[in-house]
């Protein structure tokens, strides 16, 4: 398993948040086990306001990633691994059952206790299910139409491409879009 600690935005991670971080994900890595993780990527990014931490770990069947900001470096960090711990359990039955269909066991560690779990999990239901028609139109478009809608994402038929694409607004204030191959 590797560990990668980085830092962008002309941030260099000190030794010392790179151990603060590494005796965190001690944490995460318990839940999983050391064997199942090929791949754990840390970035560290400072802005003027605020230090923003994301942190995505790969696995044989899976990727979990968080990411969070707070105006204090260790206590985003904190925050980060805290919400992939509850990311993981909240999900863990669903994620055992799939990774079950395509034969991998036992992908948790033992030492996951389900009590804790169920206390700890609150209930997350499909509560709507919405149909939407699909009209072509450019990016800019889109756009226009999820500034209109108040929504934080809109999908929509890309005119150029005839493909599924959704695009949404980050929580810095700029927009992404996400193509359909």
């Amino acid at each position: 398993m590797k560990i990668e600690i980085t830092g962008k935005n002309g941030f260099t991670p000190t030794e010392a948040i790179k151990n603060f971080t590494e005796k965190k994900l001690a944490k995460v890595i318990q839940l999983f086990g050391k064997d199942t993780i090929s791949k754990i990527r840390v970035v560290t990014k400072v802005y003027p306001d605020n230090h923003k931490v994301e942190v995505t770990i790969y696995s044989s069947e899976q990727l979990v990633r968080a990411e969070v900001s707070d105006p204090d470096m260790y206590a985003a960090i904190d925050l980060s691994i805290d919400k992939l711990v509850s990311q993981v359990r909240k999900n863990r039955s669903k994620l055992q059952s799939h990774l079950e269909k395509l034969g991998v066991n036992d992908v948790f560690s033992q030492e996951f206790d389900a009590e804790s779990l169920e206390k700890e999990m609150k209930a997350a239901t499909l509560v709507k299910n919405k149909k939407i028609e699909l009209v072509p139109m450019s990016r800019d478009e889109a756009i226009l139409q999820l500034e209109l809608t108040g929504h934080d994402f809109y999908v929509y038929l890309d005119i150029d491409t005839n493909k599924t694409n959704i695009v949404y607004l980050r929580k810095d204030g700029d927009y992404a879009n996400i193509e359909t191959e």
